[in-house]
């Protein structure tokens, strides 16, 4: 077995996360420590001003830690300039938002080529790959189709297509129902299972507990620190 497989696929090491000066900062996060290994589905929950917002970004590399260290698939992220930020978010990281972020009249193949394009994947192959992307979430009959003419449960599969088609180390997905009907929730819900038994790491930022027990490992978060880390099954 390869180094990539025996350590985790990352971990958060006494990681705080301050917003603003003197009197008015805000703690955000307090110390964080996280271990999280290839192949967990793990839930992050937290009321509103919990700090989950904040991990997710600091995760997805959306942002840094003001302290504290954060290693994601052997690499130390907080030593890495905008560039390599975006290079390693392009390469490592697999997004899902609420909002599906797909771009309007551009087909659902075109949407989930994007990142491979971003990456300079020769054009064969990256249609190849977003075919086969499409085909698992089962829409490969709705490749030439535009977001306006999908359901949400659909664009919501098309993100996941998009998010799956790089092979990324993290599936991150932020509150990926919450824009759903309870049928489409479901359906994308039983694709993630999917996706997590296929062999993908999946983080889920959720406040519904429903959603939360999808997963095999569920971490809640108040005032910035984790007060809970349960296993699932």
């Amino acid at each position: 077995m390869n180094d990539s497989t025996q350590r985790p696929v990352f971990t958060l090491s006494q990681v705080t996360k301050s917003y603003g000066m003197g009197n008015t900062t805000v703690h955000a996060l307090r110390g964080v420590d996280l271990t999280v290994d290839h192949g967990e589905y793990l839930a992050i929950m937290g009321a509103s001003g919990s700090g989950k917002s904040t991990m997710m970004n600091i995760i997805g590399a959306l942002d840094v830690a003001t302290s504290g260290t954060y290693e994601l698939d052997g690499i130390d992220v907080g030593s890495l300039n905008d560039d390599a930020l975006s290079l390693v978010r392009n390469r490592k990281i697999g997004f899902i938002f609420q909002s599906f972020n797909l771009i309007p009249r551009t087909t659902a193949l075109a949407n989930v080529e994007l990142p491979l394009a971003y990456r300079g994947v020769r054009r064969k192959e990256r249609r190849q790959r977003a075919e086969q992307a499409l085909a698992a979430v089962g829409l490969d009959d709705r490749s030439s189709h535009e977001p306006n003419e999908l359901s949400g449960g659909q664009q919501q599969r098309v993100a996941v297509a998009r998010a799956l088609v790089t092979n990324p180390a993290i599936l991150l997905a932020d509150e990926p129902t919450g824009n759903l009907d309870t049928v489409a929730t479901n359906d994308v819900l039983n694709l993630l299972d999917a996706t997590h038994r296929g062999g993908s790491t999946i983080v889920l930022i959720t406040h519904e507990d429903e959603v939360a027990q999808r997963a095999s490992r569920v971490i809640k978060l108040r005032d910035g620190q984790i007060y809970s880390d349960e296993r699932n099954r």
